[in-house]
């Protein structure tokens, strides 16, 4: 059921661009997150060329191999591909349905909680879970990750998970489609 209504889906290439495009603007937030600040100097520099920025650019797509723990960077990059393919299923949901936005509520709600608590878990190995950390500095409470068994990194498990059931959820409103079921 699942991959027959994702091979629907991402047969037709727009879905499977917006997957993509959406998964490299997630995963890129994810591993230049600790260095927003880095990008933003070196991009308003004028010391540096615009070949020179594309390669800096691109050079921190390695800190996903560097500063990530191996369980960090495996669910960021999960993260990234299911965030990609909900959005895809959302779209492509919102398109064919004629219910209109009003009928995903639930559905869109589980995503966003997907997301939320994936952002929430994502880190580097120096720095730990980045947002969740500063979230909780907040209300002076950092010193709860040290009671979580995984310091944090559950945030990212759960994004994942919750993610997964997303996108079960809208496969079977997809290939459910627009019609009612009847009662007998």
């Amino acid at each position: 059921m699942v991959w027959a209504t994702l091979h629907t889906v991402f047969r037709k290439p727009l879905y499977a661009i917006l997957a993509a495009v959406v998964s490299l603007v997630v995963f890129t937030f994810s591993v230049w997150l600790s260095n927003l600040a880095l990008v933003g100097t070196v991009l308003a520099s004028p010391m540096f060329t615009v070949v020179m920025k594309a390669k800096f650019l691109l050079s921190l797509y390695g800190v996903i191999g560097t500063n990530f723990t191996t369980v960090a960077a495996t669910y960021t990059i999960l993260i990234a591909i299911l965030f990609g393919i909900n959005v895809a299923l959302l779209t492509y949901y919102i398109r064919t349905m004629r219910g209109g936005v009003r009928s995903i509520k639930g559905v869109g709600a589980t995503s966003l909680g997907g997301v939320i608590s994936g952002f929430f878990g994502i880190g580097c190995a120096a720095c730990g879970s980045f947002l969740l950390t500063a979230f909780l500095a907040l209300f002076g409470a950092t010193g709860l990750l040290a009671y979580l068994p995984f310091g944090g990194e559950e945030f990212g498990f759960l994004g994942v998970v919750l993610l997964l059931y997303t996108i079960y959820m809208l496969c079977k409103k997809i290939e459910a489609g627009s019609t009612c079921p009847v009662d007998v």
